[in-house]
């Protein structure tokens, strides 16, 4: 396989996973694996992530800059900024503390990645099918030890395969938040955790990147933002009327097959 193809594969898969919870980083290791395909210092992997992140702001831009423009004015909007923030800081924490063993270990054992998938997608199809009345239904509005606590959710994500949207999707519904706001919240909490990984790679490994491929880049980059563009338009209605049932046993199936592969030899 070339290398263009396999880096618009690539920004095509990290586009459309990354904010449905199915682990767009467990995705990526397994295809990254079963193409042979990896980047000098993994710049490409790194930088097409904020392609995916660029679509949130395309998206939810005049929300964005009401929130930054309005916050020292406005209680509402400086109270969401600080839940976010809340539900930010213990990735901070648990991310500087453990992130060489997360990448050296984690990051290259693709059975872990697809147990966590299959794991990952048995809990959010019993999580979809629980018969709770939602308590929390504003993605803006929730108590503060809501927004910590998903946030302590979203650190799971830190083992491949996980999926950060998947788990703060369901930390949400256990908190009981509906399954609209919890996807909505997990868009808005992409963009700090998102934004704080990709620069904290990037300072990490800045001896190794190498942007000789710069075409590739731009591709897969390009690529990526159009893909999660079309996820982010659909995805709140889609979850509203459908739930994450499909997206669950797409975890499992991928993660099976991954399995399967691996003992293969493959």
């Amino acid at each position: 396989m070339s290398d263009w193809l396999a880096a618009i594969i690539l920004g095509l898969v990290e586009g459309l996973t990354e904010f449905i919870p199915v682990s767009s980083t467990g995705h990526m290791l397994l295809l990254g694996h079963f193409m042979g395909f990896q980047s000098a210092g993994k710049t490409f992997e790194i930088v097409i992530q904020l392609g995916a992140l660029l679509a949130i702001v395309s998206v939810y831009f005049k929300k964005l800059w009401t929130l930054a423009t309005r916050w020292p004015f406005d209680a509402e909007a400086r109270r969401f900024l600080i839940g976010l923030l809340v539900a930010f800081a213990p990735a901070v924490v648990i991310g500087f503390l453990a992130y060489d063993f997360i990448k050296t270990v984690l990051f290259e054992t693709p059975q872990v990645v697809c147990i966590a998938l299959i794991v990952g997608g048995v809990i959010l199809l019993l999580l979809d099918r629980m018969d709770k009345k939602p308590r929390w239904l504003d993605a803006e509005a929730y108590p503060m030890r809501i927004y910590f606590l998903i946030g302590l959710f979203q650190c799971l994500a830190m083992i491949p395969g996980v999926s950060r949207s998947g788990a703060t999707i369901a930390g949400g519904l256990l908190l009981k938040t509906d399954k609209r706001s919890a996807a909505e919240f997990s868009f808005f909490l992409a963009l700090p955790t998102m934004g704080a990984a990709v620069a904290y790679d990037l300072l990490k490994n800045h001896k190794t990147l190498d942007f000789s491929d710069v075409g590739l880049i731009v591709v897969g980059f390009v690529v990526a933002f159009i893909s999660a563009l079309a996820v982010v338009r659909f995805l709140l209605d889609f979850v509203s009327r459908r739930g994450f049932g499909v997206f669950a046993w797409w975890r499992i199936v991928v993660g099976v097959v991954g399995l399967a592969l691996l003992q293969a030899g493959f």
